[in-house]
C-alpha cells in the first residue's frame, strides 16, 4: 500500500475498545507481577475509559475477574451524572480522595502506580490510606499503550487531519495569505476554519511565522505584516474527540528567490527520506538520521536544530519521540510526525511535517495538503 492510499479498516464500538485497552494493561500487570495499577493520569483514564471529566482516578486490577471489579473509577459529586453516562460499564466510586479511596478500597497486594504523575505530597496520601497495598512505581506504563493506535484512534486521527487539510486550502483560496495581513490575522482565520470543518478547537498555539519570523521554529504569531517575497511558515492542527493532528506547511508570497527554492527543495527532500525510513523495528534513532543526513550533507546540518518527529494522539507530543538521541524503535501503529526544517537566522527558514502512521507495508499518510511548494501571488 502506498502511503498516500486511504487505508481500509473496521472498529468496534467505543466501549468494546476501552475493554481491549483495559486488558491489554492487564497483560501487562501480570507480566510485571502486578496486583493492579492506580491511574491517576486524566489522559490515560481518558485512554482507557472515556471518562472527560477533571478530577478522577482509575483502578484497574489484574485479575480476569468481571469487569465490574476489575475496574473501578472514582471522581466526585460534580461528575456523578458525567461517570454514568461515559462509563456505564465500570463501577463508579463517588469520593474526594481519588486515589487514596481506591487504594483503600484495593485490599491486599502489590498496586503500582503513575510515579511519573503522583507528586511527592500525593504519595504521601496515597501510602497513609495504603494499609495492605505495597506501592510500586510503575511510570510510563499506559503510555507505552497509547503509542500502538487502534483503528477507532486512527479513524479520529484521519478526521482531525481532514479537518486541518481543508481550513488550509480554504484560507489560500479565499485569499486569506496575502501580503498586508499580519500573522495573527492569518491564524485566527485558520482556526475559525477548523472549527467551521469540523474540529473542536485547535491542536495547540497556531504558528504563523512570516519573513525572518520563519527561522524561529516556535515562533507565536505577532502583528508582524506579510510581504512579497516572503515565506510563511504555517504550523498547525486541529482538535477532533481528544485526538490532535500536526502539520505544518511553508508557503512563499510573490516571486521565489534561489536560496528560497534551494532550501525548500533540501528540505522537502530530506522530509520524504524520513518518511520512507518509517517501518515498524526501525530505529528512533536510525528514522532521525535518514533525514537529517541529507541536510547535513548539503552543509546545513546546523540549521536543523530539532528533532525529527514525535507521536501524536491525545496528546500532541507523545511516545515515541525520533531525535538523534533517541532509544528504542518504532512500532507498527504508531501515530507520528516527520517534520525536518532549515532556519536561516535573519533571512527566513522551512519546516514540512506531516502525520504518518507506521505500517509494516508503508507509512500511512494522514495529512494530505500537498507538499509541492506553494507560491501565492
Amino acid at each position: 500500500m502506498k502511503s498516500d492510499e486511504p487505508r481500509a479498516r473496521t472498529t468496534s464500538g467505543s466501549a468494546l475498545s476501552h475493554i481491549d485497552r483495559r486488558q491489554r494493561l492487564r497483560e501487562v500487570l501480570r507480566a510485571e507481577d502486578l496486583d493492579a495499577l492506580l491511574v491517576t493520569d486524566l489522559i490515560n483514564i481518558r485512554y482507557l475509559t472515556g471518562f472527560t471529566g477533571s478530577a478522577a482516578a482509575l483502578w484497574v486490577a489484574a485479575g480476569d475477574g468481571a469487569e465490574e471489579t476489575a475496574t473501578v473509577l472514582c471522581t466526585d459529586g460534580r461528575y456523578r451524572t458525567q461517570a454514568a453516562a461515559q462509563v456505564p460499564d465500570l463501577r463508579a466510586l463517588i469520593d474526594r480522595r481519588y486515589g487514596a479511596a481506591l487504594v483503600a478500597l484495593g485490599g491486599r497486594g502489590r498496586a503500582g502506580f503513575e510515579s511519573h504523575v503522583v507528586t511527592v505530597d500525593g504519595f504521601d496520601k496515597l501510602a497513609g490510606a495504603a494499609a495492605d497495598v505495597e506501592l510500586v512505581r510503575a511510570p510510563n506504563r499506559v503510555e507505552k499503550l497509547r503509542e500502538v493506535k487502534d483503528d477507532s484512534e486512527v479513524l479520529i486521527l484521519e478526521r482531525a487531519c481532514a479537518a486541518a487539510d481543508t481550513a488550509l486550502t480554504a484560507l489560500i483560496e479565499t485569499g486569506g495569505i496575502r501580503p498586508g495581513r499580519t500573522e495573527r490575522d492569518v491564524a485566527r482565520d485558520l482556526e475559525n476554519l477548523m472549527a467551521e470543518h469540523g474540529a473542536d478547537g485547535p491542536s495547540f498555539e497556531t504558528i504563523v511565522a512570516a519573513g525572518a519570523n520563519s527561522a524561529i521554529p516556535h515562533h507565536r504569531p505577532t502583528d508582524a505584516v506579510l510581504a512579497d517575497g516572503d515565506f510563511v511558515k504555517i504550523d498547525f492542527g486541529a482538535l477532533v474527540a481528544g485526538y490532535h493532528s500536526d502539520m505544518t506547511r511553508t508557503l512563499v508570497l510573490g516571486k521565489i528567490a534561489p536560496w528560497q527554492q534551494e532550501i525548500y527543495d533540501l528540505v522537502l527532500a530530506a522530509q520524504a527520506a524520513g518518511r520512507q525510513a518509517l517501518a515498524p523495528g526501525a530505529s528512533l534513532r536510525d528514522v532521525d538520521a535518514a533525514a537529517r543526513d541529507v541536510i547535513g550533507a548539503a552543509g546545513y546540518g546546523e540549521n536543523f536544530g530539532h528533532g525529527l518527529g514525535h507521536g501524536v494522539g491525545l496528546q500532541i507530543h507523545e511516545a515515541p519521540g525520533i531525535g538523534s538521541t533517541a532509544t528504542g524503535t518504532l512500532l507498527a501503529g504508531s501515530a507520528v510526525t516527520v517534520e525536518p526544517g532549515v532556519y536561516l537566522p535573519d533571512r527566513g527558514g522551512v519546516r514540512i511535517e506531516d502525520t504518518l502512521v507506521v505500517r509494516p507495508d508503508g507509512p500511512e499518510l494522514l495529512t494530505r495538503f500537498p507538499k509541492e511548494l506553494t507560491v501565492i501571488d
